[in-house]
């Protein structure tokens, strides 16, 4: 298990360029999508979306605000996370629904409701919201090139793009989410480059 798990570790790179010819099965992308569905989240509460577009046209039309990067067009598919705001403030019925649905007595869940309203009082305004679920958001992103690469599928992970006209072009509504990363999967057509790395203990301060 450790040797297969390293193996994928390795496998996984930035795509930079992928055969245009080859498409992901369905069953392949929802095994990603999945993987993405199961990760965790600060407080449950499963701050993403995802957008999933297949659509060659789209995807062309995405790639000149992506800093005309060849993923985008030569993709099986791309993933759009978006990362939620105003769902996200204590007094919304999804933060409620979502602390409900641990089948706790109901004190508990009003200690958890309350802990939460505490830990969200200074991250209120767009930006702070933004930012705290884009960083929950990343977390999926991470489980999603994982599995990818667990079964054979490339990856490449995105920020290089126009967040605003890429939201504009997606009839994103800013004011409800917004776009946290952008990945794109396929299969290579060459071989990845050698991978590198900082040694672990340039890295690593154990306190024993």
């Amino acid at each position: 298990m450790k040797r297969e798990f390293m193996e994928m570790m390795h496998f996984r790179h930035a795509c930079k360029i992928f055969d245009s010819q080859k498409r992901v099965p369905k069953e392949d992308i929802e095994y990603i999508l999945e993987a993405a569905r199961l990760s965790p989240s600060s407080f449950g509460m499963e701050p993403w979306r995802f957008l999933v577009i297949t659509d060659s046209g789209l995807k062309n039309e995405l790639k000149p605000l992506c800093w005309n990067q060849d993923q985008l067009s030569t993709s099986s598919f791309v993933v759009v996370i978006k990362a939620q705001k105003e769902i996200l403030k204590p007094n919304s019925e999804y933060v409620k629904k979502m602390f409900q649905r641990r089948d706790l007595p109901q004190e508990r869940i009003e200690a958890y409701i309350k802990k939460y309203s505490e830990f969200m009082r200074d991250k209120l305004d767009n930006e702070s919201l933004f930012c705290w679920s884009a960083k929950q958001c990343y977390i999926a992103a991470a489980n999603m090139v994982d599995a990818a690469a667990a079964i054979g599928v490339d990856s490449c992970m995105i920020e290089g793009f126009e967040k605003e006209p890429v939201e504009k072009l997606l009839k994103i509504d800013r004011k409800f989410e917004e776009v946290a990363l952008i990945i794109t999967f396929g299969y290579r057509i060459k071989e990845a480059p050698k991978k590198v790395r900082l040694p672990l203990n340039e890295l690593i301060e154990w306190i024993e």
